[in-house]
């Protein structure tokens, strides 16, 4: 199996940035249309465990639209292969003392790079 390829890798960071800019500014169409819809998708969140795409959906169209401003503090992008990826950050909210960490499992759909599960969690 080929581990980062170049090509791939650049791929996946494309899709991820445009995920973090939509996360920042809640650009919720943008943040949907990267998760993949299917019931099998899930969201672990801080505070919330989300099953399928029209959970996470529901979520995001109700959250409040105010910081969501953070800071990226480091980055870990691994593809395998040529169609399936994980996305990891540590993270700080604007404001705040605590760290917080993302992962994402991407895969390549049909339709394009696709979320199918993330995770998201603060240090303690």
């Amino acid at each position: 199996m080929d581990i980062n390829l170049p090509e791939i890798v650049a791929e996946v960071t494309a899709q991820f940035a445009r995920y973090e800019h939509a996360l920042v500014h809640n650009e919720v169409e943008v943040l949907d249309a990267l998760f993949w819809n299917s019931p099998h998708t899930l969201r672990y969140g801080a505070g919330e465990n989300l099953y399928g795409f029209e959970a996470i959906a529901a979520y995001r169209a109700g959250r409040p639209a105010q910081g969501l401003a953070r800071s990226v503090l480091r980055t870990v992008i691994t593809t395998y292969g040529r169609d399936f990826a994980t996305a990891n950050i540590e993270f700080r909210r604007e404001g705040s003392e605590r760290t917080g960490r993302q992962s994402q499992t991407w895969v390549r759909m049909p339709e394009g790079w696709r979320v199918v599960a993330a995770h998201v969690s603060l240090m303690l």
